[in-house]
C-alpha cells in the first residue's frame, strides 16, 4: 500500500465484494485514483480476489454467529488493519459494508462512503458511515441526510461485463442432459439468519435430488457448512447427485450455465436475475426492497415454504439465449461519479 495525494482504501470485508469493486476500482483508477485494498479472510473473499485478479492485503477473519465474538472480532480486525492505514494514509475509506472499516476511519478521522442494499442491516452504534450510496428503490427506506443513490442493483455494476467460458459443466462432471441447479445454503452465521431458512434448505435438497435428471451444484458458504453438507447428505455426495467444486469457481460463469438457482443469500439471487436465469429464494430473513423489486418484476420468484417446490419451481432444461444481455447499466458510472464527487467534498473541508 501507498500514500497519495488521491487516495482511496477499498476494504473487500465478503466474497460479492469483489466482482462488484473490481470495476469500480478500475474506473476509479482511470480518474487518477491510487486505490488501496484490504480484504477479510472469509468466505472465500481472498480466493475470489485471487481468481479475478484483485490485489489485496489480506487482513483478519470471520469471528462466527456469536454477537460478543463478532463485536469483539470487528474491533481486533480495525486494530490489525490499523498499522497499514496509517502508513497509507488514504483519504477516503469505501466499502460495501464494512464494520470495521467505518470503526477504524472514525478513529483516524478519514471519511467514509459506504454502500450498501439490504434496509435491515444492522449498523454499529454512533459508528456510522459519513455517507451512504444505495440501490434507488431502498432510498425511501434510508432516513439520513447523507444519502444518495444509483439505478438499479448493485449486480447491474459487474453483470454486463460478464463474458461466458463454455466448458465448466464439463470440468465439473456434469453431462448436458441434466438439471444444473446450482444451490448456495443461507448464510447461517449472519444476524439476519433465521432456522426457517435452514429448514427450507435441506427440504430444497431432499425434493430436488428425488428427482433422476437433477445435478446439485452446491457452494457452501465455509468449510463449517462444506462438512455439513457432506454428514447430512453423505450418499448424494458419493454418488456425485451433489458436487461441491474442489476450488473457488467463477460464480457467474455457473450461474449463466445453470437451468434454475436456489439460494438463502442475497448476492446470488440477484446475479441469476440480473443474467436472466430462474431464480428462486429461500431466504427467509427481512424481506429487503431490492429482493421485493425483482420479485415484483418476475425475476425473482420467493419461496416460502416446502409445500410451494411443486408449485413454484420449474425443475427443467432453461432455454439459455446465445449470450447473456451486456448491454451497459448505469450503475457502474453512477457509482463512480458519487465516489468522486463525495472525494472532492470531503477534500475540500
Amino acid at each position: 500500500m501507498r500514500a497519495d495525494k488521491r487516495t482511496i482504501w477499498v476494504d473487500l470485508d465478503n466474497s460479492p465484494h469483489v466482482p462488484f469493486f473490481k470495476p469500480i476500482i478500475k474506473e476509479l483508477e482511470k480518474r487518477g485514483y491510487a486505490i488501496n485494498i484490504t480484504a477479510r479472510d472469509c468466505f472465500q473473499t481472498c480466493s475470489l480476489a485471487d481468481l479475478l485478479g484483485v490485489p489485496y492485503q489480506r487482513i483478519g477473519h470471520h469471528y462466527g454467529k456469536h454477537k460478543i465474538m463478532k463485536g469483539l472480532g470487528l474491533l481486533y480486525r480495525a486494530m490489525q488493519m490499523a498499522p497499514l492505514i496509517i502508513k497509507a494514509r488514504p483519504h477516503l475509506a469505501l466499502s460495501h459494508g464494512s464494520r470495521s472499516q467505518i470503526i477504524l476511519a472514525k478513529v483516524m478521522r478519514i471519511p467514509s462512503l459506504m454502500i450498501f442494499d439490504y434496509e435491515h442491516a444492522r449498523e454499529v452504534p454512533l459508528l456510522n458511515a459519513d455517507f451512504l450510496l444505495v440501490p434507488e428503490v431502498i432510498s425511501e427506506h434510508v432516513k439520513r441526510r447523507q444519502v444518495s443513490s444509483y439505478p438499479g442493483i448493485k449486480e447491474d455494476v459487474y453483470v454486463p461485463m460478464f463474458d461466458p467460458h463454455p466448458g465448466i459443466l464439463q470440468e465439473l462432471g456434469v453431462k448436458e442432459s441434466e438439471i444444473v441447479v446450482t444451490v448456495r445454503p443461507p448464510a447461517t452465521e449472519a444476524h439476519y439468519f433465521k432456522p426457517e431458512s435452514e429448514d427450507l434448505f435441506e427440504s430444497a435438497i431432499d425434493w430436488i435430488a428425488a428427482n433422476p435428471a437433477t445435478r446439485i451444484m452446491m457452494l457452501p458458504r465455509n468449510e463449517r457448512q462444506a462438512t455439513f453438507i457432506r454428514e447430512r447428505w453423505p450418499d448424494l455426495i458419493a454418488d456425485k447427485k451433489i458436487i461441491i467444486p474442489a476450488s473457488v469457481v467463477d460464480g457467474l460463469n455457473l450461474i449463466w450455465h445453470s437451468d434454475l438457482v436456489i439460494s438463502g443469500g442475497g448476492t446470488m439471487n440477484r446475479e441469476a436475475a440480473a443474467l436472466g436465469v430462474p431464480v428462486y429464494s429461500i431466504f427467509r430473513g427481512e424481506s429487503g426492497a431490492v429482493d421485493r423489486y425483482l420479485a415484483q418484476s418476475g425475476r425473482l420468484i420467493p419461496i416460502e415454504n416446502s409445500q410451494e417446490f411443486a408449485t413454484k419451481i420449474v425443475l427443467g432444461k432453461w432455454k439459455r439465449p446465445i449470450s447473456p444481455d451486456q448491454t451497459n447499466r448505469p450503475a457502474l458510472q453512477r457509482i463512480v461519479d458519487v465516489v468522486d464527487t463525495f472525494f472532492k467534498k470531503s477534500s475540500a473541508i
